[in-house]
Formats: structure tokens, sequence, C-alpha cells
């Protein structure tokens, strides 16, 4: 399965998403701000990213656009996975090079089923 980054400043969305994804075999990393989730996104290059978008210091709008830029990131998918659910952070999120964009609370089934989509649209 897949290789996912989680990037949330929530112990407690962190631990549900983690054990979401594990249980349906994927590896997880995390990181609990988005200066963070860069840098480990950089170093180990995930599958895909799960981005949260109000943590402290570097937003996930900021993290995104960053990973989505980055010569060597740029083909590592991001889905942003939020509370903020205005239809100007979605287009706002999609501008900065999200692939998907989610609200929380999340899903178990929407979330597997958007990861399968995007993953499968990055590997065609």
């Amino acid at each position: 399965m897949a290789n996912i980054l989680v990037v949330d400043d929530s112990p407690t969305e962190l631990f549900q998403l983690k054990g979401m994804l594990e249980k349906h075999g994927h590896s997880v990393l995390t990181a609990e701000n988005g200066a963070d989730g860069v840098a480990l996104c950089r170093a180990e290059r995930p599958d895909l990213v799960l981005m949260d978008i109000v943590m402290p210091g570097l937003n996930g709008f900021q993290a995104t656009r960053q990973l989505s830029k980055g010569a060597d990131t740029s083909h590592i998918p991001v889905i942003i996975v939020t509370t903020k659910d205005q239809e100007t952070d979605r287009v706002w999120g999609m501008r900065q090079g999200a692939r998907d964009y989610l609200t929380k609370p999340i899903k178990e089934d929407t979330l597997i089923e958007t990861l399968g989509s995007v993953l499968t649209v990055e590997s065609a």
C-alpha cells in the first residue's frame, strides 16, 4: 500500500487519521506543523500527503504551495483535510496545488475512496 504523510497539529486528528490509514494497510508518517511536514516530505518522499490548514507557523496553504512548487516534491499529491469548509478556502487550497480537499470530520470510507482515486490518477 501507500506511504502517507499526515500533517496536523492536533494529536487527536493525527491518531484518528493514522488509525484509519493503517487499518487499510498504509504506512504513516506524521508531522505536527507545516514546516516539519515540508521537511519530512522532502526527506522521506511519501506517496501522498494529508495536510491540515490551521497550524501554527507555516500553515497548510503555505506548506501545500511549497510542496507543489518544489522541484523535488511537486510529483507528490497533497490532499487538504481541514475544518475550513468555505468555498473560498477550497478554491484557494486547490490553487496552492492540492489534488483534493476534504472537510473534517472525515468519514473513513470517504478518506479511503479519495486516496484511491488520487493515487490511481498519479500512477496512471
